[in-house]
């Protein structure tokens, strides 16, 4: 049976021809930004790639609307990603002037338009021509008839050319799951969940089912156990204010009032799910619903008019927005619950669902800016918005995709749960691994489950913690028996610490990893489980990724990669370097017998500790 099913594989890649197909270094299935960094940084080591993407676009979620990047502390995440946020800047600054509106709206880059990420992407890709190659509208189903494996790697994978209807075959050194869903890996047998863990699995806080207002505290009706619920999705939508480029609504052909009707006595009396609505009483409803009778806005705290009652929007450049699901309501943009089948089903039933949750939205908008019974006055300030017509012109000015914030969550060599990304007390460090990869985001940021349910909402697992700094071992990416396979989207963690890693700046931090160790697999001939961390972290330095933050040493500080190589190290386990102070005598103490260094000409109190960390630096490195 072993030896039919080799001569399977040779007979399946000695047909390659039939398809055209030449071999690549890394074959990346998926347009993200995880994918595409990883081709970035492989490329920068002189490393081949393909990048498949299924739509006609490459670019993923910072391409279709999610032009706000949520991340908390800027400088903690470097590399690709800042290269990335930087060009954003340069563009506006070239295009509109360095005192432009837009320059101050860009927030350094970290704000953008839909098509600014979409050129800014194409440009990077655009400089490694020689190297990547970028092939649109190729589907990969995660059926295992599609990948062709042999002791334990993956020879060739085939995907659906949807242009011409015709399967192409795909072969090269390292492959790359970098599709949101998770497929490849599927297609590949490694194992995985989907869902949400219960409390008592791992002990995360905020795991399993809980009711809470948003912003508020875990309430009544919480069980904190596991089930299938994966975060809700929504579109990322680009709106303005301006007259002169906005497009209005339509009403969809499936519209259904009855899904948004629940509004109106939302929007009359001002009922939301913020926390402050916990102490609202009903004679502050009956109030709040003279006041808006009399013409008047909404005054009942925590509530939202307008076009922000449906919609939480960021303001990005040229009057426009990045538009999100709205926390503080029962009825948003998302369709929670529908969507908990999309990571395993099929690309029709996808489809098929991404078109349901377009109708829908485009009916909410609708809705609240056409139907009678709400106040005339609400609608007229929701009338003021409608889609940015120079954004997506031809998808009818709606993003072409829908924002999976969770799909599959594979089991990798090293599991990621929300005891890595909080600190344990207040200053602490986090736990130091082995890591290639830092990230910073609001931690637990999981929005899975909204729902009216007895006149409560039931939010997944979102806490408002502090924002949270932490180090990402390279083990996430990597599955424990698929020996060249990386993971670099559909990353290893529980649901819960999967919610703050799931960022755009976390996956183009783990994508730049990922093609930089694709790169260290193919040159040392070894299983991607066995890259040597030393090289990974060395090339990460060489191109400028930040791997332990520290708050005073920037990523172009001319002591940056001493301050990271040594605090990978342990011997700078604060926040801070202080590289200008005079080292103490514990401290030099304690350098010394770490590092086997005699120190003997330095003295505690007089040398600084950046001299004293140079000379065990140039010693030990």
């Amino acid at each position: 049976m072993a030896n039919k099913k080799i001569l399977m594989c040779l007979l399946w890649l000695s047909c390659s021809g039939l398809f055209a197909q030449k071999s690549y270094d890394l074959v990346i299935v998926g347009g993200n930004p995880g994918g595409i960094m990883a081709a970035i940084s492989a490329a920068r080591m002189g490393k081949t790639s393909v990048i498949l993407e299924r739509t006609g676009y490459v670019g993923g979620l910072p391409a279709n609307g999610l032009g706000a990047t949520d991340i908390a502390t800027r400088d903690a995440t470097t590399g690709l990603f800042r290269e990335f946020v930087d060009r954003i800047k340069q563009y506006y600054i070239k295009t509109y002037g360095a005192n432009s509106e837009q320059v101050k709206m860009c927030s350094n880059g970290y704000h953008f338009e839909p098509s600014v990420g979409a050129l800014v992407f194409q440009q990077m890709l655009d400089e490694q021509q020689d190297k990547i190659t970028v092939l649109t509208m190729r589907q990969f189903d995660s059926d295992p008839e599609n990948i062709v494996m042999h002791d334990g790697s993956i020879d060739a994978i085939h995907v659906l050319n949807r242009g011409t209807g015709e399967r192409e075959m795909y072969t090269g050194s390292i492959f790359l799951d970098a599709t949101y869903e998770g497929d490849l890996g599927a297609a590949a047998g490694v194992p995985f969940r989907v869902g949400r863990e219960g409390a008592d699995e791992f002990g995360e806080p905020g795991a399993g089912r809980v009711y809470k207002y948003w912003r508020g505290k875990e309430g009544d009706g919480s069980t904190f156990q596991g089930d299938n619920a994966v975060q809700s999705y929504n579109y990322r939508l680009c709106l303005t204010n301006d007259p002169k480029n906005r497009v209005a609504f339509r009403k969809p052909s499936h519209y259904n009032r009855e899904e948004y009707a629940s509004i109106i006595e939302d929007v009359w009396t001002g009922r939301n799910t913020d926390a402050a609505m916990q102490y609202v009483t009903d004679s502050m409803l009956m109030e709040n619903r003279k006041h808006i009778e009399a013409g008047n806005p909404t005054k009942l705290p925590g509530d939202k008019w307008g076009i922000f009652k449906i919609t939480n929007i960021v303001h990005v450049p040229n009057h426009k927005t990045d538009a999100n699901n709205q926390h503080g309501v029962f009825v948003s943009t998302d369709l929670p619950e529908e969507n908990w089948a999309w990571p395993t089903s099929s690309w029709e039933w996808r489809d098929n669902f991404a078109k349901r949750l377009r109708e829908y939205t485009e009916g909410l908008f609708w809705f609240a800016q056409n139907d009678p019974e709400l106040p005339e006055h609400f609608r007229k300030a929701t009338r003021e918005w409608g889609l940015a017509k120079d954004e997506y012109v031809d998808n009818d000015h709606f993003p072409r995709q829908v924002y999976v914030r969770e799909g599959r969550r594979f089991e990798g060599v090293y599991f990621f749960t929300a005891h890595d990304a909080l600190p344990v007390t207040l200053g602490a460090r986090p736990p130091i691994h082995a890591s290639s990869i830092t990230a910073s985001h609001y931690a637990l940021d999981s929005h899975a489950v909204r729902k009216r349910e007895k006149g409560r909402v039931h939010l997944d697992g979102f806490l408002s913690y502090p924002s949270a700094v932490y180090t990402v071992p390279y083990g996430v990416i990597v599955p424990k028996e698929v020996d060249n396979l990386l993971l670099p989207v559909p990353v290893s963690g529980s649901h819960i610490g999967f919610s703050t890693l799931r960022m755009e700046p976390c996956w183009m931090a783990m994508g730049q990893a990922a093609g930089i160790a694709s790169a260290l697999a193919i040159d040392e001939k070894v299983k991607v489980q066995n890259v040597d961390i030393d090289q990974l972290q060395g090339e990460l330095l060489n191109q400028k990724a930040t791997l332990m933050y520290y708050k005073d040493v920037r990523y172009d500080s001319p002591y940056f990669a001493i301050v990271q190589w040594l605090g990978l190290r342990g011997y700078l386990p604060e926040w801070e370097a202080r590289l200008q102070e005079p080292v103490d005598a514990v401290t030099l103490s304690a350098w010394k017998k770490k590092s086997g260094v005699s120190l003997s000409a330095f003295k505690a109190g007089k040398s600084t500790r950046l001299a004293v960390l140079t000379a065990i630096y140039e010693k030990i490195k």
